[in-house]
């Protein structure tokens, strides 16, 4: 398990917070924060389900929220599970230097390919981001599966 700062450990808090939200409206449980050191830009959360929206994840959700940003130099995402390989993406174009990520237990990520692109990632190995997670998983496989594009 990574040790976090205290501003870390609040923010990342944040975004599973967003998680067990998103989970509770019956949709994915993947919450997301956007900060400039300990100042709140933008929190989010995956509205797949809820806005009908198949790019909606919670990265991408908390972005969308965060709206136009001059640069993203000095910020940091964090995300409750590992980054999918659109968000990923999203992460290496927008040039967000830093990602805490809650967990990589349920799903491995893309942690290999940010720091290729000199993201600095830290995992967290988040316990109950990591529960959280794997209930969902156990209790709605085929909503996991449509989430992560894999056949049931």
């Amino acid at each position: 398990m990574a040790e976090l700062g205290a501003i870390d450990a609040k923010l990342l808090r944040m975004a599973f917070e967003e998680a067990r939200a998103g989970f509770d409206e019956g949709g994915c449980p993947i919450g997301s924060v956007l900060a400039e050191g300990d100042r709140l830009i933008a929190r989010g959360r995956n509205q797949r389900v809820q806005q009908g929206d198949p790019i909606a994840h919670g990265e991408m959700d908390c972005l969308r929220k965060a709206g136009r940003q001059k640069s993203y130099r000095r910020m940091t995402l964090y995300t409750s599970l590992s980054p999918c390989m659109m968000c990923t993406g999203t992460i290496i174009q927008f040039g967000i230097p830093r990602v805490v990520v809650g967990e990589a237990t349920n799903f491995p990520g893309n942690p290999g390919l940010l720091r290729e692109h000199g993201v600095a990632v830290i995992i967290a190995d988040d316990a109950d981001c990591i529960a959280l997670m794997a209930r969902f998983i156990r209790e709605k496989p085929a909503l996991w599966n449509e989430d992560i594009m894999e056949d049931d």
